[in-house]
């Protein structure tokens, strides 16, 4: 089951704007095996959105998560930038820090900073 982990991407946003996004843990059901996950999107109204899209999906694949809080990205893919900022007013602010690695690994060329 831990291998439910690694099917997983690590991060899945929007392609270019500024949104709101979650920090997720997810985990395998009753194990200790987890992994950190980002996620965003400018389709969400609230963080909760985003997290009631991405649930059921990891639940199918024997897992279970929670939110560790969430924030903002800004994405400028033309200018190669992600800015990760603010918090989210339901479940706080994620560690931008742990949100800015995970996004090093996906966009390796680009500028990202946190406020």
């Amino acid at each position: 089951m831990a291998d439910s982990l690694s099917k997983v991407p690590d991060v899945e946003i929007d392609p270019e704007g500024k949104f709101k996004y979650i920090l997720v843990r997810t985990k395998v059901k009753g194990g200790t095996d987890h992994k950190d996950i980002v996620r965003g999107t400018k389709s969400a109204e609230y963080h909760n959105h985003i997290f009631e899209k991405v649930n059921p999906a990891l639940e199918a694949l024997g897992l279970e998560s929670n939110v560790l809080g969430g924030g903002k990205i800004e994405h400028d893919s033309k200018e190669k930038k992600l800015r990760v900022f603010g918090e989210s007013t339901g479940y706080g602010k994620a560690d931008h820090a742990v949100t800015v690695e995970k996004l090093k690994t996906v966009f390796k060329d680009y500028d990202i900073t946190m406020e």
